[in-house]
């Protein structure tokens, strides 16, 4: 291999890297052309929803008093030890 062919491929090889970092350096700027112009915005946090309590639903305080005091007696606990949030029908 000559000298001119060494030189050849050099050149080759830096036009090559040349072209690769403007092409990169390009992209680069357009991409922080278009964050400039249409920056991203978060959406709003979703609003956390609690299900209707048992009263919400159409059961007066009667029925929840007593379903509360059977799950009481059957459990062997104290009506404040634990709290009916759920009631569905059979």
């Amino acid at each position: 291999m000559d000298a001119s062919q060494l030189i050849n491929s050099i050149v080759v090889s830096v036009i090559a890297l040349s072209v690769i970092f403007l092409v990169l350096t390009i992209l680069i700027f357009t991409i922080k052309i278009l964050v400039f112009l249409s920056p991203y915005k978060a959406p709003p946090p979703a609003a956390v929803k609690t299900p209707p309590g048992p009263a919400a639903r159409g059961l007066d305080g009667t029925h929840i008093a007593i379903i509360t005091s059977t799950m009481a007696t059957y459990l062997g606990k104290s009506q404040n030890e634990f709290q009916i949030s759920n009631i569905k029908q059979l």
